[in-house]
């Protein structure tokens, strides 16, 4: 049985405008596209989009699942036991669907195996969610703050004791596996300057994913942390918000091999929160005016000379929320100069890639995996639209159709 979606507005992907169209799908895939609307067979099912845009499901580049706190649920801190935080993050996992993302990246755990499981899961068709990059614990930084991330089990330190962390990681069934290469200030003054590792260390870690088959995800705030991960072979660097211009050279270099991601809506909320009275942000706030302006005169270099940037602001603290996570957009629009378009296209097509599927995710293309979105507006004239759940329409993964929309027969 194919699916068959006449007279929809095609955003591809690529950055393109749109253009009048239909497409059909049959199993997990996009068999036809066309100009005018596609005739139906017997057995096919037939949905009118009447003007709505059709688009690429999304990519959350900078996911962390087992962080608490969604749209749906406040959490106050960072801490749940581990059983309300399983049943917590396969509550994010479908949030994160129910808002137009079909993938995610992870960028680190509370939990040394529980996005493995969850992982398994939500591959077997057995809980609604985005198709997952998982990854195991995350080193905790040094911190000063309620907001603390939880304690993980630490690693063996010295290139040997790295090299075992990343292969127990992906002996576990973790893919993607993160290192605080340096700090983070919002959590610690200065901290974000300090960095944690060594380079023989990280070195280290990059010979043993290879080794291991697994990807390194790297938050990277210093200059030579961004330096570091860099020269390791990190697949992805969160932040880099000290890059000098021998930084952004050397991200340039790499820039068929890697990704980064700026992570700008966590740094907005931050400058948004109203915490209680007994919660003092005003490190946090001050930090994050700082970040903002570097990122701001960062990202339009790093766009401009063709490095891969990609949405994703750190959701899932109390004041910034899983299920927030488009908002990236419409701040990649008013403050690194993207049109809607260009958003668009980084949390699509860009964001197949780094989910290591660029030839099969992220277009509205024949032969492509038929992750659609059905958008009632155009997302390329005002991309804030997308916030609003109830603005989309049709959510289908792999060609099963999660959220249906009215107007089908």
């Amino acid at each position: 049985m194919r699916t068959i979606i006449n007279n929809a507005n095609i955003f591809d992907g690529t950055g393109s405008a749109l253009k009048s169209g239909s497409v059909a799908v049959e199993d997990k895939h996009i068999v036809l596209i066309s100009e005018q609307p596609i005739e139906a067979q017997p057995g096919d099912r037939v949905i009118n989009a009447d003007g709505k845009t059709l688009m690429p499901g999304m990519v959350e580049a900078h996911a962390h699942l087992t962080w608490p706190t969604s749209v749906e649920k406040f959490v106050p801190g960072m801490s749940l036991p581990p059983e309300e935080l399983a049943l917590t993050a396969a509550r994010n996992a479908r949030i994160l669907l129910d808002h137009g993302f079909t993938s995610a990246y992870s960028a680190g755990a509370l939990s040394k195996t529980l996005e493995i499981s969850l992982n398994a899961h939500l591959k077997d068709g057995g809980m609604p969610g985005p198709r997952l990059i998982p990854s195991s614990v995350e080193r905790e930084p040094p911190n000063d703050s309620e907001l603390d991330p939880g304690h993980v089990e630490l690693h063996a330190r010295g290139p040997e004791g790295v090299k075992e962390f990343v292969k127990e990681c992906a002996d576990i069934g973790a893919k993607a596996i993160k290192f605080l290469i340096s700090g983070e200030s919002a959590l610690k003054p200065g901290a974000s300057l300090e960095l944690l590792y060594t380079e023989e260390e990280l070195l280290a870690a990059g010979e043993q994913a290879r080794e291991s088959d697994v990807w390194l995800t790297g938050h990277a705030h210093a200059c030579d942390a961004v330096k570091f991960g860099i020269k390791a072979g990190f697949r992805i660097l969160y932040h880099c918000t000290y890059a000098d211009d021998e930084a952004i050279d050397m991200l340039v270099a790499k820039k068929d091999e890697m990704f980064v991601a700026p992570t700008i809506g966590i740094i907005q909320a931050t400058l948004d929160a109203n915490p209680p009275p007994h919660m003092d942000m005003t490190h946090m706030k001050e930090d994050a005016a700082i970040v903002m302006s570097r990122l701001k005169a960062l990202v339009p270099k790093l766009k401009e000379k063709g490095v891969r940037i990609l949405p994703g602001g750190d959701y899932g603290f109390p004041f910034n929320p899983n299920g927030r996570n488009a908002r990236d957009l419409e701040l990649w629009v008013e403050h690194f100069g993207y049109t809607p378009a260009e958003t668009l296209h980084a949390a699509t097509q860009l964001g197949g890639q780094l989910m290591g599927m660029g030839e099969e995710l992220g277009l509205v293309k024949e032969g492509y995996l038929a992750d659609l979105l059905l958008i009632d507006g155009d997302p390329t004239q005002n991309v804030s639209i997308i916030q609003n759940k109830q603005n989309i329409t049709m959510i289908m993964q792999e060609g099963r159709l999660y959220k249906a929309p009215l107007s089908m027969s």
